[in-house]
């Protein structure tokens, strides 16, 4: 992904969840996703899908049932 889609995704989770700790961040080596935190707590990755010249994004977050836990 390029920088400029990395701060449009982070400004869209930012304004839609209204959490300015929010952040979209390369990863290492691959391209075609980035990493989505919460200060520095990591929360899913941010897939780029382009199908047919339109470009859509996938959130993959995985939820542990000990984090669920009181």
């Amino acid at each position: 992904m390029t920088s400029e889609e990395l701060t449009k995704l982070t400004r869209f989770f930012q304004n839609t969840f209204g959490n300015t700790a929010l952040a979209v961040k390369p990863r290492p080596r691959i391209t075609d996703s980035a990493e989505l935190y919460v200060g520095d707590e990591f929360l899913g990755i941010v897939t780029r899908i382009e199908d047919e010249g339109e470009v859509s994004y996938d959130l993959s977050m995985s939820i542990l049932d000990i984090d669920l836990e009181d």
